[in-house]
């Protein structure tokens, strides 16, 4: 597309934030990708976040919420992944808290219990470490990890 004009551009970001919580670095990404200059980025960035389409505290509340519940991903997994989007340490930092810890426990509890039935191992130590590298894959704490692990077992 050649040059696409301005309104038409802020219509479609518009509508594509309408549908699900976005980023300011997604929707930059989006608008790239439809060809907007530069000028019609920051024009349109500005906009949206002006008009409340884009709100990077509610987007990353909500991103931390839905990895949590659907991907299973631990905290560190999730701030890394925000810090990805360019998204402000402070920002992630309240994401992160708010987090509801029961349910943090309970995705953890899951884990646990579901890989357990695969792991195959010699020994419980063999077992242990197996479990902790997953669990260390999916973005869980240290200190999380141990608690649970020793709490199931």
């Amino acid at each position: 597309m050649t040059n696409p004009n301005y309104e038409m551009l802020l219509g479609k970001a518009a509508a594509f934030c309408s549908l699900s919580e976005h980023c300011i670095s997604e929707i930059k990404e989006k608008l790239v990708g439809w060809g907007a200059s530069d000028l019609q980025i920051k024009k349109i960035v500005a906009h949206l976040l002006k008009e409340k389409y884009i709100d990077q505290q509610r987007f990353a509340t909500a991103y931390a919420r839905d990895k949590l519940r659907f991907n299973y991903w631990g905290k560190i997994k999730i701030g890394f992944m925000l810090r990805s989007k360019d998204i402000d340490n402070e920002i992630i930092t309240s994401a992160l808290e708010s987090i509801n810890a029961d349910e943090y426990q309970n995705v953890l509890h899951e884990l646990i219990k579901a890989k357990e039935k695969t792991i195959k191992a010699a020994s419980n130590y063999e077992k242990r470490g197996k479990l902790m590298r997953f669990l260390q894959g999916k973005g869980f704490e240290f200190a999380e990890m141990e608690r649970a692990i020793n709490a199931i077992s």
